[in-house]
C-alpha cells in the first residue's frame, strides 16, 4: 500500500501529496502529528529509508535547538526524541512496495511509484 506520512500545514508535504493524487494511485494518509508514530513504527520507516534516525531530524526546528543541539544522542535517544516531538520528524515520508523517500524536494516521490 502507497502511504504518505503528511503534515497539512508544510508546503512541501503539500506538493508531495499532489504528485500522490496526480499518480492515480490508492493511497493512504498518515498525519503523523495527529497519529504520532511508535518507536517502532518509525524504527520500521528509518530502515526502509536506509538512513541513520538523525539524517530524519529537523534540524531548524526550535524543540530541537533548545533541547538536543549540541548532545550527543543515541539513535534510539534520537528516535524517542521524534516520537515524543513529532514535528522533529523530516516530511514528508512516502512508503511504496517496502520502499520509502523523504519528498525534499517533492520529485523524490516519483522515484518509488
Amino acid at each position: 500500500m502507497l502511504k504518505i506520512y503528511h503534515n497539512p500545514r508544510c508546503r512541501k508535504s503539500r506538493e508531495g501529496l499532489a504528485i500522490l493524487e496526480a499518480s492515480g494511485k490508492d493511497f493512504e494518509i498518515v498525519k503523523y502529528l495527529d497519529e504520532p508514530l511508535s518507536v517502532a513504527s518509525l524504527t520500521e520507516i528509518i530502515n526502509l529509508l536506509k538512513i541513520s534516525p538523525i539524517d530524519l531530524v529537523r534540524k531548524n526546528e526550535k524543540i530541537w535547538k533548545e533541547n538536543f543541539k549540541g548532545k550527543t544522542l543515541s539513535d534510539s535517544e534520537i528516535i524517542k526524541a521524534m516520537v515524543e516531538n513529532p514535528k522533529l520528524i523530516e516530511r514528508p515520508i512516502v512508503i511504496h512496495n517496502q520502499k520509502a523517500v523523504i519528498g525534499r524536494p517533492p520529485e523524490n516521490i516519483t522515484s518509488i511509484l
